[in-house]
């Protein structure tokens, strides 16, 4: 288990994967106080409205997870990274190389973590091998962690299944950011292949679960989570 300082109730992060903002602030409504950290990505953003959104959020006193996946030359990421650093965005996340990791890592401010995607959890073994890569799943991911840490990067976006591997052989210091959570049931559904539960994902090592489709699709999005909040606070024994 994680034991960095982190309030419990911070370590779920909902995906604000709804279409349009005004869905996004009537969810909110309805969470209220279950949810303290949201993930707004890329289908908010192209609705238009999102920085409204995001300020909305921010007013609430809830954090937010700016999940943009910023991918390209490395002086666009640096100035993209460097505008979002003033908007009060938590986390950011990339998707690159080397090069593009570092750009953000320089430009990110005193307060906006930088997140590197390492495997998208909707990826397994036959995806990678169509995209090329001659290595199992765990070792990319801690190649890519690695590579993350050595850039300046806060922390990682890694499935459950391969945090263990990360807490074992990449610095302790490492933020882990588990997507792919499945509350009920262990199995994979839907665009997400490699899923945990969230008892499993925090034993294995998470910091923060992302949990969007099991809150948003309940007939009880708020009873769905205060679920998982409470399950969080019995796996770490504390309020």
């Amino acid at each position: 288990m994680t034991d960095k300082n982190i309030k419990n109730k911070d370590r779920l992060i909902f995906a604000m994967d709804v279409p349009d903002c005004e869905r996004a602030r009537v969810l909110a409504e309805e969470l209220g106080d279950s949810v303290t950290f949201y993930k707004i990505g890329l289908e908010l953003m192209m609705s238009g409205g999102y920085f409204e959104l995001m300020d909305w959020l921010l007013a609430r006193e809830k954090k937010v997870f700016a999940d943009l996946k910023f991918f390209d030359i490395p002086a666009t990421v640096a100035a993209a990274v460097r505008s979002l650093q003033h908007r009060g965005a938590s986390f950011v996340t990339v998707h690159g190389n080397q090069s593009i990791m570092e750009a953000a890592a320089a430009s990110k401010g005193e307060h906006l973590k930088v997140l590197a995607v390492t495997v998208l959890t909707s990826l397994d073994r036959g995806d990678l091998d169509d995209l090329g890569f001659d290595c199992d799943v765990s070792a990319l991911v801690l190649s890519r962690a690695r590579r993350a840490l050595e850039a300046g990067c806060d922390g990682v976006i890694s499935s459950g299944l391969e945090a263990p591997q990360l807490r074992e052989h990449i610095d302790q210091k490492l933020l882990v950011i588990t997507p792919g959570i499945r509350p009920v049931a262990n199995k994979p559904d839907g665009d997400q292949k490699r899923v945990v539960s969230v008892e499993q994902a925090f034993k294995n090592g998470a910091d923060h679960i992302v949990v969007g489709r099991p809150i948003r699709d309940a007939a009880s999005p708020r009873e769905a989570a205060e679920s998982i909040q409470e399950t969080i606070a019995n796996a770490f024994g504390q309020p």
